[in-house]
């Protein structure tokens, strides 16, 4: 699971998940390697040993954390391909075969860049790298270049049917926009996460007219003097065929961030008050323009790689759905390994998400060996790339290998807590859209209850693959066992201890059975939606429905 959403994924300086050195492994206990055999080698029932050695092959110390644009990602990429062949599904990819390549570009700031202030009758002011700015790095050019005048608009936010509008009132045409991190608390977890991103901030500027923007302090990344020891850490996207790096509205770039003392610079004795009242208005808060005007210029350094989703499918029997699809993902890559630290530096990834493909391909054998066809198609599709940014989603929801108008579902599998017997499931999405009562039924159905959030502080609806179909305006959902009984204990301890850490392994104390009772709900899940009499629609006045323009049921 890609460790934050766009709220790092618009910055070079994010540390984590974005193509540079892996984290410093935290410390784990090593078992004997006569432990280790015995746990790894223990009988199981035929369903259940099939998902582990899934997991054995994937989450080996040999496929090195199977990271994106790696020679042993591909070797993982082409292990999933022939599981798909042998569960006999049709390849889905490119050219009749089961392999979509997606071609990568690691992109990364390319020296310090400057910043230069001109107040309005005044003279030119050079910011200060490491104190007043760091730049950006911009995907989409090795050079960026911006001189404009400067507007702050506080959170940079423009969602009417939330409240929100910081734009009103004011004319950012050819200007370039300054917010502030974040969104306002008052919104529900999952809009506050997604609209807290520069990357939304970024296309809210773009549809006001804005020619580049700024974001003003760090947020939870710290300060800005912080923040500068990794500015040129390399970060990853997808690249268009002139081999530069995807980004949404490349013509309003993302320039530079600005300490709270840069923005001083620009806006002057103000400043202080500006701030002010932000925080005591927010959302009423009135824009503000900076007298006189901010020259930008960064450089970009790009270098391209190569990936694969792959992709195979069981073509639906109906004559009249039977175009229609419903995807079922999960995503293949993991971080990695570490490029510095002592002992374990192999980020395995055995529950994020080697079981999530586990349990994708035993899917696969369920409908093919139901003896009953799907009327809707099932697109089984193992991604690359998420730890990245979601990228290789974002890929397939851009270039999709059947039509995209016939996409009607998404249902997402992404590091399934197997770690305890679980007595209750979540379902990020449901209440959105009329998959709802579907999974609700299939989740009852397997003998336990649907819950709420339990880690809504996390944001998870927008932190994985689906939510690159519902930018599509496909309604989607992502499964995962519940907290109740011993579930909050060992998710914690799982979130706190071993994710994104060498420790999820095949050490761990996975319970294969569970595996068992996962894929079997996933299966009821998705074999209704591929039967039910209708396509699912988001639910009426649903912020991400009405947001991406899905289709809406009528009340």
């Amino acid at each position: 699971m890609y460790r934050t959403f766009a709220a790092l994924a618009a910055l070079a300086v994010s540390a984590t998940a974005t193509g540079q050195d892996a984290p410093a492994p935290a410390a784990k206990t090593t078992p004997t390697t006569a432990e280790i055999n015995a746990r790894i080698t223990a009988p199981l029932p035929a369903d259940q040993a099939a998902m582990k050695a899934h997991v054995m092959f994937l989450a080996s110390d040999a496929m090195h954390g199977r990271e994106a644009g790696s020679a042993e990602y591909d070797i993982a990429a082409e292990y999933v391909a022939a599981q798909f062949y042998a569960a006999g599904l049709k390849p889905g990819g490119d050219e009749g075969g089961f392999l979509q390549k997606v071609p990568l570009v690691s992109y990364k700031a390319a020296g310090q860049g400057s910043a230069v202030w001109t107040p309005a009758g005044g003279q030119p002011r050079t910011l200060v790298f490491g104190e007043d700015y760091i730049p950006v790095a911009n995907p989409a050019r090795a050079e960026t270049s911006v001189s404009a005048p400067v507007v702050f608009v506080g959170y940079g936010l423009d969602a009417p049917t939330l409240g929100l509008n910081d734009y009103r009132g004011v004319d950012v045409r050819g200007k370039v926009v300054a917010f502030m991190p974040g969104a306002p608390a008052s919104l529900g977890g999952e809009e506050r996460a997604f609209l807290g991103s520069p990357a939304a901030k970024q296309k809210f500027a773009a549809a006001h007219g804005a020619v580049g923007a700024i974001m003003i302090g760090g947020g939870r990344r710290g300060s800005v003097k912080t923040m500068a020891q990794g500015y040129d850490r390399a970060r990853m996207t997808w690249a268009r065929p002139d081999g530069s790096g995807f980004v949404d509205d490349a013509g309003t770039p993302l320039l530079a961030i600005l300490s709270p003392e840069g923005a001083a610079r620009l806006f002057g004795k103000g400043w202080a008050r500006i701030a002010t009242e932000f925080e005591k208005s927010t959302p009423r808060f009135r824009a503000a323009s900076a007298p006189g005007t901010l020259t930008v210029a960064t450089q970009t350094t790009m270098t391209p790689a190569t990936s694969s989703n792959v992709i195979g499918m069981i073509p639906g029997s109906d004559p009249q759905v039977g175009k229609e699809v419903v995807v079922l993902s999960s995503h293949l890559d993991h971080i990695g390994m570490a490029r510095t630290g002592e002992g374990d530096t192999i980020y395995n990834g055995a529950l994020d998400d080697a079981i999530g493909i586990a349990s994708l391909i035993e899917e696969a054998k369920r409908f093919k060996t139901s003896g009953t066809p799907p009327r809707r198609t099932i697109l089984f599709m193992a991604v690359t790339a998420e730890e990245k940014g979601l990228v290789g989603s974002d890929y397939f929801a851009n270039h999709p290998t059947v039509p995209k108008a016939n996409i009607v579902a998404d249902v997402n599998l992404d590091m399934p807590m197997l770690l305890y017997t679980f007595e209750d499931m979540v379902v990020y999405g449901a209440e959105r859209s009329t998959l709802g009562p579907i999974v609700r039924r299939a989740v009852e159905s397997a003998g336990v209850v649907l819950s709420p959030d339990p880690l809504p502080e996390q944001a998870i609806f927008v932190r994985s693959d689906h939510f690159r179909f519902v930018q599509q305006g496909i309604p989607a959902v992502f499964l995962w066992p519940g907290a109740k009984g011993p579930g909050k204990a060992a998710i914690d301890d799982f979130m706190a201890h071993r994710y994104h850490q060498p420790g999820d392994d095949l050490t761990q104390p996975i319970l294969w059975d569970q595996g068992v009772r996962f894929v079997d709900v996933n299966y009821r899940i998705a074999r209704e939606i591929a039967d039910g009499p209708q396509r699912p629609v988001w639910n009426k006045g649903d912020y991400f429905g009405t947001l991406y323009k899905g289709p809406m049921a009528a009340k």
